[in-house]
């Protein structure tokens, strides 16, 4: 089982403090999710329906044809590697912990590879190629130009390039979303996901981009109903509010400004990131954890990186609390 950030149970019962007395920094979602009102009595009693207005409420979002929705992107993450015959498959490293295991489920042999290897020659002895835009957990980003470079070599060899673009909702200009699919860019699919911008990561709504042909199959996969009626209400109105939409990049925008300053201030500049988290590489990442986590502060420990990943503070107590943190382990 692949970790993931946001386990405040496990850390509350390794340091022995009450779940409500954590500040949670571990996940890179949005402190400030979309608000959503409450839920009609129907979408509770009925079966979800298609024709409920989602999917255009997507299509303008995305600038996309056909948004398929998933429960969440990850499991989208978990099914295309079955849609396809076992080939040589390329992971920029480091990305997201759960692409690996997916595709070696589904008998594919995968090679871990940097991102400039990815995108240059060795992208030519691989069948497909799958990255994170922004990259999770260090926010590399690649440019729309080379990925879309990388893809037309991939169809060469009728290889498939997969962009997971859960963190480019704040970033102008970043993502393929629009050209999925399309005559220019048949082999090209893009995975979003409403948990992170949106701060909705409990509602595990997602979406997959790219050719209807293949979307078919992937529906088929999943099978029916794949979104609760309760998600798919929450998810139309957040992707049809664009005044809240600008507010958001603005507030995430800023947040992570200072987020970084914070860090810098304290000895700990981050040397990558987004919108929604800063990431430090330090000797001290794992000594660092601990005494936060002692604390009641968890933030994301990559040990294999000697890294932390911190999300954003959503008001003024966290702020304070975070500082204070930093302020101690500085004058310890």
């Amino acid at each position: 089982m692949v970790e993931h950030g946001g386990r405040l149970r496990q850390a509350s019962r390794d340091h022995d403090i009450p779940i409500d007395d954590w500040l949670d920094l571990s996940t890179g979602i949005a402190p400030w999710p979309y608000p959503v009102p409450t839920i009609p009595p129907a979408c509770w009693q009925r079966l979800p329906e298609d024709d409920d207005g989602l999917i255009e409420a997507a299509r303008d979002y995305y600038g996309a044809r056909h948004p398929l929705p998933v429960n969440g992107s990850q499991a989208a993450i978990l099914a295309l590697p079955r849609l396809f015959a076992p080939a040589p498959v390329a992971l920029l490293a480091p990305s997201y912990g759960e692409y690996l295991p997916a595709w070696q489920a589904a008998g594919h042999r995968v090679q871990p590879c940097a991102g400039d290897v990815v995108l240059a020659q060795g992208v030519m002895q691989v069948g497909h190629l799958m990255l994170a835009n922004p990259n999770n957990p260090d926010g590399r980003r690649f440019a729309p130009e080379a990925l879309l470079a990388a893809a037309a070599r991939l169809a060469r060899h009728d290889g498939w390039l997969i962009v997971d673009e859960a963190f480019a909702d704040a970033e102008d200009g970043l993502s393929l979303a629009g050209v999925a699919g399309t005559p220019g860019a048949k082999n090209v699919i893009v995975l979003r996901s409403l948990g992170k911008f949106f701060g909705l990561a409990g509602a595990r709504v997602g979406f997959c981009l790219g050719q209807p042909e293949l979307l078919a199959r992937l529906a088929e996969l999943l099978g029916p109903w794949p979104l609760a009626h309760p998600a798919r209400f929450a998810a139309k109105l957040g992707l049809g509010d664009t005044a809240w939409q600008a507010a958001q990049k603005r507030r995430l925008r800023d947040a992570a400004a200072r987020l970084a300053a914070l860090l810098a201030a304290h000895g700990f500049a981050p040397v990558g990131g987004t919108a929604l988290f800063r990431f430090v590489a330090t000797p001290d990442a794992a000594r660092m954890h601990d005494f936060l986590a002692r604390r009641g502060i968890l933030v994301r420990h990559f040990a294999e990186l000697s890294a932390l990943r911190f999300g954003l503070p959503g008001d003024e107590a966290a702020w304070s609390r975070l500082a204070a943190a930093l302020d101690e382990w500085r004058k310890r």
